[in-house]
């Protein structure tokens, strides 16, 4: 089943996604729902990011081709996570397929797209054992981490090299079938591809993450996880175009604009 979060004539809704058309529903995944007749096309309606989690967390580091790549380039040893650990993500950032993403113009040129499989929360989780953990898994969908490497590496936080508003398209919808091995991640810049990767070829998969998480935190429905990315991405610039497609998922893209 495929949620999609959109904006139509007369407010914002959740439906769901049959080929082209979107079926409206009274409520949400997150809750008690109901389909109705009403029915709209795709192409009609604006998409939304798919939920405004009420907590962002993102795994970071979770591929040991990009650990190597990112130490090579700020300059660092290589440090290999020997555990699975948590950051956090702004709100503020979010924004949905088809957005653009605006560059600050003060901002370097080392803007870089991170494709990530999101993990969408559907139930509220705490001390939940490894082997339960995709239970409490409402479904899937994408994010683009978007990351100006200059403030990274400079920036005693991470506060505007990845929370700056825009860097955070997610979407297009929440798919609730994909199945994690049968994934694949891939970028393309322009129509060109430019990085491709196993998606579950994690140091630490979604199962551990959130056994790990729920033993100090809740896990609330609408929280998402972002898990990471693998391979060594290319600057992006005003005027291009970046999509981003996991197998079974679907494909975000969105225009790339520098602020005048």
């Amino acid at each position: 089943m495929k949620w999609v979060r959109y904006q139509a004539d007369d407010g914002v809704f959740y439906g769901v996604l049959g080929g082209d058309i979107i079926t409206k529903t009274i409520g949400s995944p997150f809750t008690d729902f109901e389909s109705t007749n009403q029915q709209i096309s795709l192409d009609e309606v604006r998409i939304l990011p798919p939920v405004i989690p009420k907590t962002f967390y993102a795994a970071g580091i979770n591929y040991k081709k990009h650990v190597l790549e990112a130490a090579a380039l700020l300059n660092r040893e290589p440090n290999l996570p020997e555990k699975a650990d948590i950051g956090y993500r702004a709100n503020n950032a979010i924004i949905g397929h088809g957005d653009a993403i605006v560059i600050p113009k003060d901002a370097t040129d080392k803007i870089h797209y991170e494709a990530e499989l999101v993990v969408v929360i559907g139930k509220t989780a705490k001390n939940v054992p490894i082997q339960d953990s995709l239970q409490y898994v409402l479904g899937y969908t994408v994010g683009n981490d978007v990351s100006e490497r200059t403030w990274q590496a400079s920036d005693r936080t991470l506060w505007r090299a990845k929370n700056t508003d825009t860097f955070k398209p997610m979407g297009p919808w929440i798919e609730t079938e994909a199945d994690l091995n049968q994934m694949v991640t891939t970028v393309r810049l322009n129509g060109e591809e430019t990085i491709s990767f196993q998606t579950n070829d994690m140091i630490f998969g979604v199962e551990k993450y959130i056994s790990e998480i729920t033993k100090y935190l809740t896990l609330h429905p609408g929280d998402v996880i972002w898990m990471g990315t693998d391979g060594t991405s290319k600057n992006m610039k005003n005027g291009d175009v970046c999509e981003i497609e996991i197998s079974g998922v679907g494909t975000l893209s969105n225009p790339v604009t520098r602020a005048i």
